[in-house]
């Protein structure tokens, strides 16, 4: 019997599952010694007729072994590639590579990279080249920012005047204004920073004796800790605070002298009404009275000061004793008396803040004259009521009305 000399010199057979990303799947019998090449035109001839008309087609894919992840060599057998019986190869399309840019697009992105770029420190000096110099002055700035605190405290001044007549006029005054006293006590009683008292009672401390701390701290959680240290063995630690058993009596008072100018219907009665409800006034007015950090007032003082020069410049400063060191050395403007002092009601900001209807509303809310009364002693307070829920909204309007006018 006769056999060809190549039929006993062949390599090995192997059977090899082909598969495409497209999910198509076959066997391919191929001999060891064949090329990958070779392999992976058999591949296309079988998943992809006629595609070896063009020869790119060839060169557009690879082979990859399934279980090494290897890109496998077109050049070298399927030994070489160490591919054994019945190992599943993955025919892929290989990615188009990525064309250059036309020196044209080019130049055109670098441009308009150069158009959007901001200009540089000469380009600046070029185009102001011909402005008139100024030199800004820090200290003008400060002076500008205490100016725009004392406009607002002039604006609060006039407003509470406003809110004090609107009142008046309103059948109910009496009764409005014992509301407002009494609204008044139930806050100098309960109005405590949540926040603040639970940082201060997670540190250990009790909690009635943090209260105390806040309420004569104004509030700052390192300054009340720093007195809760400070006062841990004073026997009268846990003392109330001065006038807070006394805290009703105002609101008798009131209670009473409405009572009493409830009575009459005449014009005597009108007039005492007045009367009574100027006293209530007066009466919210001396709980809402300055009072200075006792420990700047020491540090001031410590520098030689008058006491009642300290006290004036942390009523001025809203207790900042950087700002009121400041002031005593300074030309001390604006003074105490300056902070009395209402705005002009007939200028344009303050006709526009009254024609606003939000804020015409909330005048007549006896709420929002004690918002306006406790931030115009107490600046800090300020944003307890932002957040209010009936104050909050005029003094978000009143806010936007002065930033608009002074930006024209």
């Amino acid at each position: 019997m006769f056999v060809q000399e190549e039929k006993i010199f062949a390599g090995k057979v192997l059977r090899l599952h082909v598969c495409t990303m497209e999910g198509a799947e076959w066997l391919e019998e191929v001999p060891e010694d064949t090329t990958v090449e070779k392999l992976k035109e058999r591949c296309l001839k079988h998943c992809l007729p006629g595609s070896l008309e063009d020869p790119k087609t060839v060169t557009h894919h690879k082979l990859i072994h399934a279980t090494s992840e290897k890109v496998l060599t077109d050049t070298k057998t399927v030994l070489e590639e160490n591919i054994q019986d019945r190992d599943v190869l993955l025919l892929v399309k290989k990615r188009a590579p990525t064309l250059l840019p036309k020196m044209s697009d080019v130049v055109a992105e670098e441009k308009r990279k150069q158009e959007q770029k901001a200009p540089d420190k000469d380009a600046i000096l070029k185009a102001t080249a011909n402005l008139p110099a100024r030199s800004a002055d820090r200290s003008v700035t400060h002076h500008n920012m205490r100016d725009f605190q004392t406009e607002l405290r002039k604006i609060l001044v006039s407003l509470i005047e406003v809110a004090q007549k609107l009142l008046a006029l309103n059948p109910d005054a009496v009764e409005l204004f014992k509301k407002a006293n009494a609204m008044l006590d139930e806050d100098e009683e309960d109005r405590v920073d949540e926040i603040a008292l639970r940082q201060l009672t997670e540190m250990g401390f009790p909690e009635s004796r943090a209260v105390k701390a806040l309420r004569l701290n104004h509030m700052s959680v390192t300054q009340a800790m720093e007195w809760l240290i400070e006062h841990a063995d004073d026997p009268s630690v846990d003392a109330p605070l001065p006038g807070s058993a006394a805290a009703e009596a105002p609101a008798e008072g009131a209670a009473s002298s409405a009572e009493a100018a409830a009575g009459p219907s005449s014009e005597e009665g009108g007039e005492e009404a007045k009367d009574e409800l100027t006293e209530i006034f007066k009466k919210i007015r001396r709980k809402r009275e300055f009072r200075p950090d006792p420990r700047a007032v020491i540090a001031l003082m410590e520098m030689g000061f008058d006491e009642k020069e300290v006290v004036d410049a942390l009523r001025v400063n809203n207790n900042q004793q950087n700002a009121a060191c400041e002031w005593l050395l300074g030309d001390r403007k604006p003074s105490p008396e300056d902070l009395d002092k209402g705005i002009d009601t007939n200028s344009p900001l303050f006709q526009a803040i009254l024609e606003n209807p939000v804020v015409q509303l909330g005048l007549t809310n006896p709420k929002t004259l004690l918002a306006f009364e406790d931030m115009l002693e107490n600046p800090l307070n300020s944003t307890q009521w932002m957040n209010d829920p009936e104050t909050g909204p005029v003094m978000l309007q009143i806010s936007r009305i002065f930033q608009t006018l002074n930006r024209t």
